[in-house]
């Protein structure tokens, strides 16, 4: 068997947060392109129905959608409960969902500042965690979290000094659970990307002073594509990856490099 055959995730069953659209729904793509059954899971139930549609049939496979509220620990142990049932189990999962807020340090409120924690670091707690205890007690598996570039380096010139603290914390968090779960058959790594021009980002009208400052910043030139995360997400999700666990993958275009 060649590596593009031992790459594909033919008989996995996996679900991605905040995948309704951006980067989310280009990994849950990717994944359901290399055979898997993906479930959609987001606030936002509308687009998260019509991503699984959309996904279902352009690639055949079985693609659910399920509302989770990432912050309410009832709703993602329910969620949970919902893939295995619905899809016949779980051997990946792509902890995605995430926000960010730019506001300076000194004018933020604490509402903003757990607003951010709590659906980004908190959130990412309890997928992992209820994704886990299914794994550890059937066969193992593979947590992927997003964390962000924000994590390693201070972005400029937008404040977002709750979404890099948020960010920091999910790689050791990952880094944690990695250790913890290594002898009983649970991966858990994340990826780290930089800017990526999602539909939403590049349609920001506040945004978009910022991208052409970061654009003139940025090695390469440019942001990234959500395109260009896939592949380091069939990786992590699959059989190839299983001496990987631990691991952050800066995704950035060399933007962390000075």
């Amino acid at each position: 068997m060649g590596i593009i055959e031992k790459m594909r995730l033919d008989g996995k069953k996996g679900f991605v947060t905040g995948a309704a659209r951006g980067i989310g729904k280009c990994t849950a793509t990717a994944f359901a392109e290399a055979g898997a059954d993906v479930a959609i899971v987001d606030i936002d139930f509308e687009e998260a129905a019509k991503t699984a549609a959309e996904i279902a049939e352009k690639t055949g496979r079985k693609v659910i959608s399920i509302r989770t509220d990432c912050t309410d620990q009832e709703q993602v142990e329910a969620m949970v409960d919902q893939v295995v049932k619905e899809l016949g189990g779980l051997n990946f999962c792509h902890n995605n969902a995430g926000i960010c807020l730019n506001v300076p340090a000194e004018e933020m409120t604490f509402e903003q500042w757990y607003k951010v924690i709590n659906i980004n670091l908190n959130g990412i707690f309890l997928t992992d965690i209820a994704a886990g205890k299914y794994m550890l007690k059937n066969g193992g598996g593979s947590i992927i979290n997003t964390a962000s570039m924000s994590a390693h380096i201070v972005n400029v010139p937008q404040p977002q000094c709750a979404y890099n603290a948020s960010k920091a914390g999910v790689i050791q968090l990952t880094k944690s659970l990695a250790i913890e779960w290594a002898k009983r058959g649970v991966r858990v790594n994340s990826i780290s990307p930089g800017y990526i021009g999602t539909e939403l980002t590049l349609n920001s009208p506040t945004l978009i002073p910022l991208i052409e400052q970061w654009n003139a910043m940025a090695p390469l030139g440019r942001m990234g594509k959500p395109e260009e995360l896939e592949s380091i997400c069939v990786y992590l999700a699959g059989d190839t990856s299983t001496f990987t666990t631990g691991a952050d993958f800066v995704i950035d275009g060399a933007f962390t490099c000075f």
